[in-house]
């Protein structure tokens, strides 16, 4: 598959601000859900976590170069762009959206993400619902469960594992890429990047 013919693109917004709260997958979604209600009705849309600088408090400091990424269709891309100098408010604090780079689906042997919801399932029962994902993807591959955590959701706890997928081809790599695995891909679940190595599956 040539990644040029895929419908889903990563766009890439620089923030500009000094904190976000350390679980704010759900705060971010609904504060950009607020601004592009129309990305947030199209399933095809998936946000990725902002990387902040790790530790325990909370809030948590945003790192100098922070990035917000949006998984989006193609046709989006433009309509992102327009999203240049919004300010998102997430509890009680703030980032501007800086203005975006928009990124192709590269497809890689190993991808990793940092939460798959498990719907309160535990770790056997999971891997077992992600296998048959897999396969209806068509992508075989080997998987490594990681760390259990849990993410403040729509009413209730997300309760999950951060997995990595290595042994892809390219075709299936870039179908994980698109349509991801498991529920809350607006929240950044599910939702896979390309890792160098299976040696290591942690936060």
């Amino acid at each position: 598959m040539d990644f040029a013919s895929s419908t889903v693109v990563d766009v890439a917004f620089p923030l500009r601000g000094t904190a976000l709260p350390r679980d704010h997958r759900m705060l971010l979604a609904q504060a950009l859900a607020e601004v592009a209600p129309w990305l947030a009705d199209d399933p095809r849309s998936a946000l990725l976590p902002v990387k902040v600088v790790h530790g325990v408090g909370d809030p948590a400091l945003l790192p100098a170069r922070a990035r917000l990424l949006v998984r989006a269709a193609r046709e989006r891309a433009q309509a992102l762009r327009g999203l240049s100098g919004r300010r998102l408010r997430l509890g009680n604090d703030e980032v501007v959206l800086g203005d975006p780079v928009v990124r192709e689906l590269l497809p890689h042997a190993t991808l990793y993400a940092h939460f798959v919801d498990a719907a309160g399932a535990d770790e056997a029962t999971f891997l077992e619902a992600t296998a048959a994902e897999l396969k209806r993807l068509d992508a075989a591959c080997h998987c490594v469960c990681g760390r259990e955590q849990s993410l403040r959701g729509p009413g209730h706890a997300l309760h999950g594992f951060s997995l990595l997928l290595h042994g892809l081809r390219a075709a299936a790599s870039s179908r994980v890429l698109e349509q991801g695995l498991g529920g809350h891909r607006w929240m950044g679940c599910g939702v896979f990047v390309p890792h160098k190595s299976a040696a290591a599956v942690g936060d």
